[in-house]
């Protein structure tokens, strides 16, 4: 219904208005900056994740473990968190002139969004090419081997096509990801088409024009999905004859060896010291009495609003899941990817159609926090279907079906037998729809309410006015809570490799 009264609002005008706000040569510069952007990220993602995860996997190497704790802490960091970090790090007031006496220019515009979102996506797609390579089968490797392929034409001719569906799933990640967001572009000052929408929400306000911005965020987002469909449909990657998987073996780096460590050092350098060592100097710089009680305002807030939402959204995705995995039927399918809508859609575009509603509907609704817990949960409710999917999947039915020969009806039987195996995955759920929530910034920029300070406002706050110490404390509490989430995430790959 948000969206539905979105394309309301933005066919509201008359034909010469319409006219003028659909053909803008703005609207061209937005089109080319956002498809630039996503298109440079992506392939620099490609160019890190890609020998990042071979190494990981396939390669003899000492740092295995150290590679992959690499390859995902960078989601400890969202977006405007690794600006903050970078922009600090430059200037006549900056990190390295402070440290070094070296006044280091400072990131902005199209290269600094670049840096960001870079280091903060490459993540999604190391981890999707990191399962992919650890469950191919070897043996086809081998027979190419057999036919007088070398390693390199191998992994061009037999490898790499074989990665197809992990590059297609971490490329539609990294794309809605880098044309959804705000916070980067936002503090970079790169126009985009978010960034354009922010603008024109706190300075004209011009309703129909904000509607079609976020209607071209859609129609974006729409076309990512749709291509990756498309390249997908029909694609067989599977083994489709009999034969025994071969046991994995780990390919000699030899002269390759010290430009590999080299790569993973820089790396490091810049994914990880770096922003940590600003953040760290600009803390130290803090006068933390000043604003301890505004950063326990902030992080009650940000709690406040997190918490209803994470237990919402996990209640929300029990039916949703429940129906998924128990009554497939030709509309269950369908039934639950729409709970996938909210996710795909650019979450300031989101935000702006419950903004539109809200108004619409009742305005008392309008910056309530009642309306944010509700955005928040329908925006994150993709994520907490996943763990409780595979809870089900986990709990088999014939308990059920037991609990029902013995008396029980149908609810009480799922609340008696079924419920308790899910309480796993709904703890996982809600845990990552806090955590999520915790550093959401465009729709909690446009839907909280007047004076509802949260972590994520105060460092991007801070940080736009370039009060990189006022902002540490609220950047470095963000950190720790989501490397919370990276650490467990971490445990368990630590345990493979």
């Amino acid at each position: 219904m948000p969206l539905l009264y979105l394309l309301i609002r933005a066919f509201g005008a008359s034909p010469e208005m319409l006219n003028n706000v659909i053909f803008r040569i703005r609207n061209l510069r937005l089109l080319g900056n956002t498809l630039l952007l996503a298109g440079s990220v992506l392939a620099l993602d490609i160019l890190i994740a890609l020998p990042l995860a071979y190494l990981s996997v396939r390669c003899k190497i000492r740092a295995r473990r150290f590679i992959t704790l690499l390859g995902v802490l960078p989601l400890a960091m969202p977006g405007y968190i690794m600006a903050y970090a970078l922009l600090g790090l430059g200037g006549y007031n900056g990190t390295f002139q402070a440290l070094f006496g070296w006044n280091f220019p400072r990131v902005s515009g199209f290269s600094g969004s670049l840096l960001v979102l870079t280091i903060c996506t490459f993540p999604y797609l190391y981890l999707n090419l990191r399962t992919a390579l650890m469950g191919l089968d070897q043996s086809i490797e081998e027979a190419s081997r057999s036919l007088g392929h070398d390693a390199k034409s191998t992994f061009f001719k037999v490898i790499l096509p074989q990665l197809k569906p992990a590059l297609l799933a971490g490329g539609l990640l990294i794309s809605l990801h880098v044309i959804g967001d705000f916070g980067t572009v936002s503090l970079m000052r790169f126009e985009t088409f978010s960034y354009a929408l922010y603008l024109q929400y706190i300075s004209a306000y011009d309703r129909i024009y904000a509607a079609w911005l976020a209607l071209m965020l859609l129609a974006l987002t729409t076309g990512a999905l749709v291509l990756e469909y498309r390249l997908l449909k029909q694609a067989i990657f599977h083994r489709l004859g009999r034969g025994a998987s071969r046991a994995k073996t780990f390919l000699n780096l030899g002269p390759w060896t010290i430009p590999a460590y080299l790569f993973v050092g820089v790396l490091f350098i810049i994914a990880v010291v770096l922003p940590v060592t600003s953040i760290g100097f600009w803390f130290n710089e803090t006068a933390l009495a000043s604003v301890s009680f505004n950063l326990f305002d902030a992080f009650w807030n940000s709690v406040r609003a997190s918490a209803p939402a994470a237990v919402l959204t996990t209640f929300l995705a029990l039916p949703l899941a429940y129906i998924g995995v128990r009554y497939k039927t030709r509309l269950s399918n369908p039934l639950e990817r729409v709970a996938y809508l909210g996710y795909a859609t650019p979450p300031l575009a989101f935000a702006l159609a419950l903004v539109f509603f809200s108004l619409y509907v009742s305005s008392s609704l309008y910056q309530s926090l009642l309306l944010l817990v509700i955005a928040y949960s329908l925006h994150f409710l993709a994520e907490a279907i996943g763990p409780v999917r595979s809870a089900l999947y986990q709990a088999p039915p014939q308990l059920e079906e037991a609990a029902q020969s013995l008396g029980y009806s149908s609810i009480k039987s799922f609340f008696k037998v079924t419920l308790p195996l899910l309480r796993g995955g709904m703890i996982a759920s809600a845990s990552l729809v806090f955590l999520s929530a915790m550093k959401e910034l465009s729709i909690t920029f446009l839907l909280s309410p007047i004076g509802f300070d949260t972590l994520a406002l105060r460092v991007w706050s801070y940080t736009g006015e370039a009060m990189f110490a006022e902002a540490a404390p609220f950047a470095l509490t963000i950190l720790i809570f989501s490397s919370l989430f990276v650490g467990f995430l971490f445990s368990k790959e630590w345990k493979k490799t």
